[in-house]
């Protein structure tokens, strides 16, 4: 005895009309999209320090500076090593008490040497936020 059975269809997805509704979405937003202009940067010109006029000077300060070898100098003096900054900088203290410290550092010195600095200014008792840097540019 022989049964009926219905003959299976293919239950495959439908890849064709998949393809033209791809297609058909693609083109709408290909026409749709608008572009937008590139937006120009406005050239802004900062003041530098011949530009700005002073009429006094707030507080005289001495200059600590370092070159871009590491030498250091506390006013004009010259400091031998790094590890006797520390007991210049104390002397300085009491030589000039009151007298504030202004860092000038060579735009080529290296961190490690920086650090240094900064690190003889926090153990001889000086604030490093109170020393102001000035950035030398090589000539």
């Amino acid at each position: 005895m022989q049964f009926y059975r219905p003959a299976r269809s293919s239950r495959g997805v439908p890849i064709v009309p998949m393809i033209d509704i791809l297609f058909i979405v693609l083109i709408f937003l290909i026409v749709s999209t608008t572009f937008k202009k590139p937006r120009t940067i406005l050239p802004i010109e900062l003041p530098t320090v011949r530009e700005v006029a002073g009429s006094e000077v707030m507080d005289e300060r001495s200059v600590l500076a370092v070159d871009k070898e590491g030498r250091i100098t506390l006013d004009a003096v010259p400091v031998p090593d790094a590890k006797l900054l520390e007991a210049y900088l104390r002397a300085f203290q009491k030589e000039n008490p009151g007298r504030k410290l202004e860092l000038e550092a060579d735009k080529n010195l290296s961190l490690e040497k920086l650090l240094e600095v900064w690190d003889a200014l926090t153990r001889a008792g000086i604030p490093i936020k109170e020393v102001p840097a000035r950035i030398r540019l090589p000539q």
